[in-house]
């Protein structure tokens, strides 16, 4: 029988199929901030959205190749509910073969946030605090006009993100920087 996990059992799956520390961090950043944009998008269902959060890359350490694809495979396996599996699978659409465009209004913000968060922890990781504690929203700017810069974080993906969740790239760079933020702090989202 399907189920719904809770954010300790999501996390419990995604180390099940991933190793490697940056994979598991990941799943843990993007689960916050899912949790954060929750709170006054979705009140009362933050920990649904910290689960889908978790949940969202957990083939890509075994099959990047088939990401999305095998995600929603191994979920199935995991018998997991389907509507979980498919807003986690929706942040690849347009990416990868997944079939499950965002819709809801919490697909649409992990489609958003998912890129983002890396590109934010990577200019985090230039900073000399190392931290988003003291980051400006123009320091994120500035590295996403740099196409160089964390090549890997797919600035077309971002502004679509924005674009989808009818917000400014500025307004959406704002608010994850504070959702990363209240996580450094250790604040609960």
């Amino acid at each position: 029988m399907a189920f719904i996990p809770t954010t300790e059992q999501a996390a419990a799956l995604l180390a099940k199929y991933n190793s490697e520390p940056f994979h598991l961090q990941h799943g843990e950043v993007v689960s916050g901030v899912m949790g954060f944009f929750a709170q006054t998008r979705d009140p009362g269902r933050e920990d649904y959205w910290r689960a889908v959060g978790m949940l969202h890359d957990i083939d890509f350490g075994l099959y990047p190749e088939s990401h999305c694809v095998k995600g929603a495979e191994i979920l199935r396996e995991e018998q997991i509910d389907e509507g979980v599996i498919r807003s986690a699978m929706s942040h690849g659409w347009g990416m990868t073969g997944t079939p499950c465009e965002p819709v809801h209004i919490m697909e649409k913000v992990l489609f958003a946030v998912d890129e983002l968060t890396g590109l934010i922890g990577a200019a985090a990781l230039m900073r000399p605090s190392k931290s988003v504690s003291d980051m400006e929203r123009k320091s994120v700017m500035k590295k996403f006009k740099d196409k160089k810069f964390a090549a890997g974080c797919s600035r077309e993906t971002i502004q679509k993100g924005a674009d989808m969740l009818g917000v400014t790239l500025e307004g959406l760079i704002d608010e994850t920087i504070l959702a990363m933020r209240s996580l450094e702090q250790g604040k609960p989202a």
